[in-house]
């Protein structure tokens, strides 16, 4: 269920580096960075099962399609696996559907040409629940793969009712993400059990270190 996330703005090569091992030894789905870090990211990952994972339109959508595009484009063609594209948040809350309906079809198209997981960033906290709910229809639309509450940029991240809402209004073949203040096992599972099949997160290893240690308690009990 986790994206091992490395996106803060100053973490160093080093430190990069040693996330991505650290996604390597747990195994998790994916490990997202920063564009800048890709090429490493995706040379550290290789023949292992994490996916490459980065980042479009980031933090705050304002960027124009074209831009998202290119962008986009060029991350594939340098080996990311999976994007996780902010959505237009202005054009959502200037109700300017159609822009956001085009650019998240053709950046799903993208995505979809080179076999790549795409997910968008809804950054909840800026939005009615009448905007989530549309943003969730664009989603469907376009056909992407998860849609995520927030980017861990904007002033706060899910909330158990967002995450409700989310898989309310998404088809059952689009997941959701939870993104923020997730560091203990049990955070997840809570989650978990309100529809999240992925999470977001930079605490992988104090959560899965945290859920080896309720296993091994099961089995001996």
């Amino acid at each position: 269920m986790i994206s091992h996330t490395l996106l803060k703005p100053d973490l160093t090569t080093a430190q990069v580096v040693e996330g991505l091992e650290l996604a390597k030894r747990y195994r998790v789905a994916a490990a997202c960075v920063r564009p800048c870090d890709l090429d490493l990211a995706v040379r550290t990952l290789a023949n292992s099962p994490v996916r490459p994972a980065t980042v479009s339109g980031f933090p705050h959508g304002s960027q124009n399609t074209a831009t998202k595009l290119f962008e986009t484009r060029d991350l594939l063609r340098r080996g990311a696996k999976e994007i996780d594209l902010v959505v237009a948040i202005s054009k959502l809350l200037s109700r300017e559907f159609q822009h956001v309906q085009t650019e998240l079809t053709q950046v799903s198209e993208a995505c979809l040409k080179e076999n790549a997981i795409l997910t968008i960033a809804l950054e909840a906290a800026y939005l009615t629940d009448e905007l989530k709910i549309i943003a969730c229809r664009c989603c469907e639309r376009a056909g992407v793969d998860f849609v995520k509450t927030s980017t861990g940029f904007g002033p706060s991240g899910y909330t158990l009712e967002d995450l409700r809402l989310l898989r309310q209004y998404l088809p059952e073949e689009i997941g959701i993400e939870a993104e923020g203040d997730l560091l203990t096992a049990a955070s997840v599972l809570c989650v978990y059990e309100a529809g999240c099949s992925r999470v977001s997160t930079s605490a992988t290893a104090a959560i899965l270190d945290e859920w080896k240690a309720i296993l091994a308690v099961t089995k001996t009990s």
